[in-house]
């Protein structure tokens, strides 16, 4: 038993796996923080545009002006 734990202690076959495992998720965690702000970022630009957009053209007034 002793012999079977000193070579799970010394053997390091899987730890490139354990490496990228813990890679990719430190990449989905600091990208579900940062979906919130960016789609915030996005909503305000697209808004913004909206509006500008919008107030370029005013439609006529259908009764007629200067009567």
């Amino acid at each position: 038993m002793v012999r079977l734990l000193s070579r799970l202690l010394v053997d390091d076959g899987g730890q490139d796996l354990v490496e990228y495992a813990l890679l990719t998720a430190a990449i989905g965690l600091a990208a579900v923080v940062v979906f919130d702000q960016i789609r915030t970022a996005i909503g305000n630009t697209y808004g913004t545009w909206e509006t500008g957009v919008n107030n370029l053209w005013v439609p006529p007034d259908p009764v007629g002006s200067g009567s």
